[in-house]
C-alpha cells in the first residue's frame, strides 16, 4: 500500500457516412473466406449445462459446445449493454472512446446528445464490406453513438444473410436474442408464458428445487421464483438458437459457416447486471468450426479453452477470421485465426454511470485473481436506479434489510460504504465474497494487479476519470472525446489526474495539503476532484473551510457542486444550497444530474430545495435529472410517485 500511495503523491460516427455499394467483383474475391454467424443473447452468464450449471436446460447449445470449442474465461468490458456493444463494435475501450456512461447521450425526453467518434473509428463490419462481405444485423445496435450507414448492409428485424443479392458472397450475419434481458425476467406471468411456450414440461423450473443459488441472495420464495424465470427465459433461448442452426443447415450454408455464441455480460439481477463481479461480466462463449473449417481452428472439437478472452477481441478476431488486418488503433487483441494475437495475461472492466447514477469502478482480473478499485467508495453499493429497483430481488434485499434478517453475504452490499480496493482469489471464492486487500499474505498479488489496472488506464487514456459535464464541455471544443488527452501535454494531465482522483475516494488527513493545491490546477477536472477528496475528509476539512467556501465561484460548474457537497459536510448548508439550487436550472444538463445527485444525498437539508426539485421534474432534456429529483422528493414527502 505505501508504495502506491507514494508513486500518487509523486504525480500530483460519421453518422452521415454514404453506405457502401454491393460490388459483385468484390464479392467473387471473397468466396473462398468463412461464413460468420453470431449468435448473441442479453443478461445471462455462465448459466448453460455445458457450463456445468445444474439448473439450465440447453441442449442446442450443450451441443454446439460438444461441436466447438467453449471458452471458460470469456468476460465483457462492463457489465452492461450499450458500453460493451460499443467496444465490440469498434474494437476500442468505451473509456478510450468515451462512451463508457450508460446511455451516453442521456436519453433525453426531447433529444439525446450521443457521443460522436472520429471519422477514423469505424463499426468493424465497414471492413468486412469492404472486403466483400454481406453484414446483417438482426437487430439490436445500442452503441452510444449513431452508427453510420455503411456499418451495415442491413441492420433491421429482417436483417438476414439470406438476403445477399448473390448466394456466393460471405456473409457477417448478427442476431441478438431479448428475451434473456432483465426486463423478461420481470414481465407478468401471461408475458412469460408466451416467451416459454415451447417448454415441454420437463423443461420447467420447479423454485423449490432450486439448489444453487447466489448467497448474496436471500434464499426467499420470491427470488427462487425470479431464478426459475430466468432459467425458463435461457431454455427458451436455447430454442431460438436451435431455430437459427437449423435455419443454416437447411439453407446448404453449415459447412461454411463459423459460429460463435456469447452474452452481452451478466444475469440481469442485482450485483450481476452492472457490477464487475463475474456475476456481471463473466460470460459463456462457444465456437464452433465445420469440419471443412478446422485448420482455423486451434484445437479439437469439444476442447475447453481456458484462453483470457475479452469482448473488446470479438471484432477483431472476426476481421483476423476474414484475413483481414487489424487497424492499429483497435486495442483488442484476436483469439482465433492465422494471425491470433499472444495470450492476454488479464483482462479489464469498467463501471461508470448507470443510467442515472455515477460510480466508477475499474477492474483487472488474471485467470485466478481479480483486482476492484472503487474510484468513488463513498457512494453505497445499491443506488437507487429507477431501472434496477423494478427487480423483485432488490425489492426482497431492502425489505429483509430493513428487517435486519439479511444473511451477512447478503448485507455486505446494503452498506453505505464501498472498500476503496478489492481483491479475490476466483479458485477459491468463485462468489467474490472474502475480500482479501488488506490480507498481508497476498500484498504482492494486490500490487501486481494495482499496478497493471494503473499501467491500463494511463496506456488507454481513461476518460472516465473526467467529471461528465467536463468531458462533454471538452468533447464541445474539440470535436471529439477520443482526443482530449491526445492534446499537447495529455499524458501529464492524465497522470495527475489518476493520482488526485485516486486519493480523493478516500483521503487521510496528510492528504489535505496537497488536495488545496490541486484544487487550484489549471484543469476543472483535476480541481473536481481535489474538492471531492477534500470533502471526503469531512471534519479534518475545517481549516480550509474558506478556501472551499472560494471555489463556490469556481469558473467551472461541475467544481461549484463538488465545492457544494464538500460545505455539506462541513455543514454549512446555506451557502451550499443557494449553488445548488442555481446549478440544478443551469443549461448544462450533466451539471444539473450532478447538483440533483448532491441534493438527493444530503437528506432532510435538501428541503430547502423543494421548489427547484419541483421543477427539475420538468426537464425535458435529460430524464436521469427528472429521476433523481423524484427520488429526494419521494425520500423528502414520503411519497412514492413515479417518473419513467
Amino acid at each position: 500500500m505505501q508504495s502506491r500511495r507514494s508513486f500518487l503523491k509523486k504525480i500530483s460516427t460519421g453518422a452521415l457516412a454514404v453506405a457502401l455499394p454491393y460490388n459483385r467483383s468484390l464479392a467473387q474475391r471473397a468466396r473462398k473466406r468463412p461464413n460468420i454467424l453470431w449468435i448473441s443473447t442479453e443478461d445471462i452468464g455462465t448459466h448453460l449445462g455445458c457450463y456445468g450449471n445444474p439448473h439450465a436446460k440447453t441442449p442446442v447449445l450443450d451441443k454446439l459446445a460438444e461441436q466447438g470449442l467453449m471458452y471458460t474465461n470469456a468476460f465483457t468490458i462492463a457489465g452492461v449493454c450499450a458500453p460493451n456493444r460499443s467496444g465490440i463494435i469498434t474494437g476500442v475501450y468505451p473509456t478510450t472512446l468515451g462512451t463508457h456512461h450508460m446511455r451516453s447521450g442521456g436519453e433525453g425526453t426531447e433529444r439525446s446528445n450521443k457521443p460522436v467518434p472520429p471519422a477514423f473509428i469505424r463499426c468493424f463490419p465497414e471492413y468486412l464490406r469492404t472486403a466483400g462481405y454481406y453484414c446483417t444485423n438482426n437487430s439490436k445496435q445500442d452503441y452510444q453513438f449513431i452508427a453510420p450507414s455503411s456499418a451495415w448492409n442491413e441492420s433491421s428485424s429482417e436483417a438476414h444473410w439470406k438476403n445477399r443479392p448473390d448466394k456466393n458472397t460471405p456473409f457477417f450475419a448478427v442476431f441478438n436474442y431479448t428475451g434473456t434481458h432483465e426486463g423478461s425476467v420481470q414481465l407478468t406471468p401471461e408475458d412469460h408464458a408466451r416467451l416459454t411456450e415451447r417448454l415441454k414440461p420437463s423443461q420447467r423450473q420447479n423454485p423449490d428445487k432450486l439448489t444453487t443459488l447466489p448467497p448474496y441472495y436471500p434464499d426467499t420464495p420470491v427470488t427462487r421464483f425470479q431464478l426459475a424465470k430466468y432459467y425458463e427465459l435461457i431454455t427458451a433461448m436455447d430454442y431460438w438458437a436451435g431455430d437459427l442452426l437449423k435455419e443454416l443447415q437447411d439453407a446448404g450454408e453449415a459447412d461454411d459457416t463459423i459460429i460463435f455464441f456469447w452474452s452481452d455480460h451478466g444475469a440481469g439481477m442485482p450485483r450481476a447486471k452492472r457490477w464487475l463481479y463475474d456475476s456481471g461480466v463473466h460470460i459463456p462463449l462457444i465456437v464452433k468450426f465445420p469440419k471443412q473449417l478446422q485448420n482455423f481452428a486451434p484445437r479439437n472439437p469439444g476442447t475447453l479453452m481456458d484462453r483470457l478472452v475479452s469482448s473488446i477481441d470479438l471484432g477483431p478476431t472476426v476481421l483476423n477470421l476474414a484475413g483481414i488486418g487489424i487497424p492499429e488503433h483497435m486495442q483488442g487483441t484476436p483469439f482465433l485465426g492465422e494471425n491470433s494475437g499472444a495470450e492476454r495475461r488479464y483482462v479489464y472492466g469498467v463501471r461508470d454511470r448507470m443510467d442515472e447514477r455515477y460510480d466508477m469502478i475499474r477492474m483487472v482480473r488474471d485467470k485466478r485473481f481479480k483486482y476492484i478499485r472503487n474510484y468513488e467508495p463513498f457512494r453505497e453499493y445499491y443506488q437507487y436506479m429507477n431501472t434496477a429497483e423494478k427487480d423483485p430481488i432488490i425489492q426482497e434485499l431492502r425489505r429483509l434489510h430493513k428487517a435486519g434478517v439479511l444473511s451477512p453475504h447478503a448485507e455486505k452490499f446494503m452498506g453505505d460504504l464501498k472498500p476503496v480496493e478489492e481483491l479475490y482469489d476466483l479458485e477459491k471464492d468463485p462468489y467474490e465474497l472474502n475480500n482479501l486487500a488488506q490480507n498481508p499474505e497476498y500484498l504482492a498479488v494486490l500490487n501486481r494487479l494495482w499496478t497493471a489496472h494503473r499501467d491500463w488506464m494511463l496506456h488507454t487514456r481513461d476518460l472516465g476519470l473526467i467529471p461528465e459535464p467536463e468531458l462533454a464541455r471538452l468533447d464541445s471544443a474539440l470535436g471529439s472525446r477520443y482526443g482530449i488527452f491526445r492534446q499537447p501535454g495529455g499524458d501529464r494531465f492524465l497522470s495527475k489526474l489518476f493520482a488526485i482522483a485516486s486519493m480523493a475516494g478516500r483521503p487521510d488527513r496528510t492528504d489535505l495539503p496537497m488536495l488545496v493545491e490541486a484544487a487550484a490546477d489549471s484543469q476543472p477536472a483535476v480541481r473536481y476532484w481535489a474538492v471531492v477528496g477534500i470533502g471526503n475528509l469531512g471534519g479534518h476539512a475545517v481549516p480550509v473551510k474558506d478556501f472551499v467556501l472560494n471555489c463556490l465561484v469556481d469558473e467551472s460548474p461541475v467544481v461549484r457542486v463538488a465545492a457544494s457537497r464538500a460545505l455539506c459536510f462541513l455543514e454549512q448548508y446555506d451557502e451550499a444550497l443557494n449553488v445548488l439550487v442555481r446549478e440544478l436550472a443551469c443549461e448544462h444538463e450533466w451539471v444539473r444530474l450532478f447538483a440533483a445527485i448532491v441534493l438527493d444525498s444530503i437528506g432532510e437539508h435538501a428541503e430547502p430545495a423543494i421548489p427547484a426539485l419541483e421543477k427539475a421534474l420538468e426537464d425535458t432534456e435529460n430524464k436521469y435529472v427528472v429521476r433523481v429529483a423524484n427520488r429526494t422528493l419521494n425520500k423528502l414527502r414520503g411519497t412514492d410517485n413515479q417518473v419513467r
